[in-house]
């Protein structure tokens, strides 16, 4: 149980600061993109700001011997640049740039109710649960486990 909770915590911290600096404003990442306009470097510095926490706090937890909640650290080990990486890589930035959200903000977003949004995160779900099921048909052709 304490794994669930401290999700749905990490979950809420997670949305109140997306809220609070702004994320969750699609005009905030158009005004990014906006290079020759009116260009809004907040999200760089949200973005560097997150890069800096990271970097200190992993640092500081993967001293330890385990995780506080779980038996092991789940750390990727897979450094591949593959062909699947970069066009899922273009995918979400071409998302990210003309629908204004990415995964995170939108789902925070999507309490609104905002027909945009709804839209937004509802599309984004469908693609989710499309790349599954052609994972898992690509997947069963070559004989390999879903």
């Amino acid at each position: 149980m304490n794994l669930l909770v401290a999700a749905y915590l990490s979950a809420l911290l997670f949305g109140i600061g997306l809220g609070i600096s702004g994320m969750t404003n699609p005009a905030k990442v158009i005004g990014f993109l906006d290079v020759k306009g009116a260009w809004d470097p907040s999200l760089m510095l949200v973005m560097l700001g997150a890069v800096v926490v990271h970097g200190l706090t992993y640092r500081l937890i993967t001293r330890r011997n385990s995780p506080v909640l779980t038996a092991t650290f789940q750390i990727p080990t897979n450094r591949k640049v593959d062909r699947k990486l970069l066009l899922g890589s273009v995918l979400f930035g071409a998302g990210w740039g003309l629908g204004g959200f990415c995964p995170g903000p939108a789902i925070v977003s999507s309490v609104s109710g905002a027909s945009t949004v709804l839209v937004f995160t509802f599309s984004m779900l469908g693609g989710i649960y499309l790349h599954y099921l052609f994972s898992r048909i690509t997947t069963s052709k070559q004989g390999g486990l879903p």
